[in-house]
């Protein structure tokens, strides 16, 4: 009996390292609520840019058309920014849950999603939508990003509020489909 727990159990932590199983075992974990977004402003220390200063910069972005939108150009709006590439497992593994909360929101003209892919692969991030079947709405960087917002890992999700301000910065795959944060975007929304 024991031979059998240990041959089931190395054949469990063998299948976590399939693509396929990892992410059903990764999107199944974020359902279960393990994977929960910050949704706090961070604290800004001192040798930090405040967070006006961050407002104000000059942080542009282009479409997959090459359409260019300045960030100032969206006060006003409460801006769901999303950092990610394709060869970033997590960030491929939240996508479904952004999706849900985009399908939720995107005829409110009061937010803008931008799924900000930051490596500029533009073929294959629009091939990787298109395969799991996404329309969440694909940017590129066009100027420096502020730290505020990313450093040195991703996916880094960041929420602006109406004056560009960060409401919220949450590094690391979280659940975006829930109930709590699509009330806290809606109340951002409504301020």
């Amino acid at each position: 009996l024991n031979s059998l727990v240990y041959i089931v159990l190395i054949g469990f932590i063998l299948l976590l390292f399939l693509p396929a199983t990892r992410s059903y075992f990764q999107q199944g974990l974020m359902k279960l609520g393990l994977f929960k977004p910050d949704l706090e402003a961070p604290v800004v220390a001192e040798d930090q840019a405040p967070a006006a200063a961050v407002a104000q910069a000059k942080v542009v972005f282009s479409d997959a058309s090459g359409q260019r939108v300045d960030i100032a150009d969206l006060k006003g709006k409460v801006v769901f920014l999303n950092f990610w590439a394709t060869w970033c497992p997590p960030c491929r593994e939240e996508m479904p849950s952004i999706q849900v909360l985009y399908d939720k929101l995107k005829d409110n003209s009061n937010i803008v999603f931008m799924m900000v892919e930051i490596d500029y692969e533009k073929a294959k991030a629009v091939a990787f939508m298109k395969k799991e079947n996404l329309s969440l709405p694909i940017y590129y960087p066009e100027s420096n990003l502020p730290k505020t917002w990313v450093s040195s890992s991703i996916p880094v999700t960041v929420i602006l509020d109406k004056e560009g301000n960060i409401a919220a910065r949450h590094e690391g795959m979280a659940d975006y489909s829930t109930a709590e944060v699509f009330e806290f975007v809606t109340d951002l929304i409504n301020k």
